[in-house]
């Protein structure tokens, strides 16, 4: 077989907050490494779907907005020079064997046939590939004022905004968007909503409407976006808005995809792993969303936690020399 496009001493796969952050810390610890991501740009989740919404759950920040977390993360993790490979999603894996059958080397090869050979592997791929959940009517709209995610509040500026969905995203939106859009609606098929109750407080307190068991029926407009028929599913009374753009935040669906091949454990689309963050696969760990064990809480604070530990685990897997702990940055010259 040919030799590997990419050698490395760790391959993380998943450019998110807990891969780039990785990607600082293998560095920090001597390794080579490079981040895989089927992205085309590093982020995950928070560039491709809220970019400019705020988060309030990252230690050291009392409130940052998801492009400014990345592109300080990605400064970080640039102290070291990772290799990026985005545009790739991670595929097949192969381990190359030593001597009396110890796994060495581990080959992943990318969906458009990039081969990437490295000591170890750590997964922080957050939930997989995800896949907009889509509006029941205009799709054909998508990209003329049809968006299933806000890559910049500006585009907004002045406009009438139908949003359509009853979840965090949809009344997150909702509150990014105030004072910024001329006018928003809000549109969901039930009265009960799965946000969170301070955040639906904030948006009902705003001069948002919000119209429940409503539906958008139809979309028009000659090029972009003009305007949508609303049906009352309950009274069948419809109405006819003008809107120069939606946002549909009905949610998405996620697939771990080929990584249900590498022999991991597998707990309702989540990578079981240990108090290592081992997965059980020699040389392969697991780091954020994507993995689960007993009392797992999901924050992008936890994922920071778990990859530092995975690193530093997978240490003296990748030389028998190497020490778990590492000791302090601020004891490091």
């Amino acid at each position: 077989m040919s030799e590997p496009d990419v050698r490395v001493d760790m391959l993380i796969v998943g450019a998110g907050p807990a891969g780039l952050f990785g990607a600082y810390y293998a560095g920090f610890r001597g390794m080579s490494v490079a981040l895989m991501d089927s992205l085309p740009e590093p982020g995950g989740q928070i560039s491709a779907m809220y970019p400019e919404k705020v988060i309030y759950d990252v230690a050291g920040f009392p409130a940052i907005r998801g492009r400014d977390l990345v592109k300080n993360l990605v400064e970080q993790a640039d102290t070291f020079s990772p290799r990026y490979l985005l545009d790739e999603q991670a595929a097949e894996l192969t381990h190359e064997h030593e001597d009396g059958g110890v796994a060495g080397t581990i080959v992943v090869t990318s969906t458009a046939g990039l081969r990437v050979a490295a000591k170890a592997v750590v997964i922080t791929g957050g939930l997989g590939t995800f896949t907009p959940r889509p509006i029941p009517v205009g799709r054909e709209y998508l990209g003329r004022g049809l968006v299933y995610f806000v890559p910049s509040l500006a585009i907004y500026e002045g406009k009438d905004v139908l949003i359509v969905g009853g979840g965090d995203s949809a009344f997150d939106w909702a509150v990014s968007l105030e004072g910024v859009a001329r006018s928003i609606t809000m549109v969901h098929r039930r009265d009960k909503f799965r946000a969170h109750e301070h955040t639906v407080a904030k948006v009902t307190a705003s001069d948002t409407e919000i119209l429940t068991f409503h539906e958008v029926r139809e979309v028009h407009g000659d090029d972009e976006i003009e305007r949508v028929v609303l049906e009352n599913a309950k009274t069948g009374e419809v109405r006819e808005l003008a809107v120069q753009g939606i946002v549909a935040a009905l949610g998405f669906t996620a697939d771990l995809g080929p990584l249900t091949r590498w022999g991991l454990t597998i707990d309702k689309r989540h990578i079981v792993v240990d108090t290592r963050m081992w997965t059980g696969v020699e040389r392969i760990f697991a780091a954020g969303d994507i993995t689960e064990y007993t009392g797992k809480v999901r924050l992008i604070a936890t994922g920071f936690g778990e990859v530092a530990t995975a690193v530093n685990n997978a240490a003296p897997v990748i030389d028998p020399a190497a020490k778990v702990f590492p000791g302090h940055s601020s004891d490091v010259a």
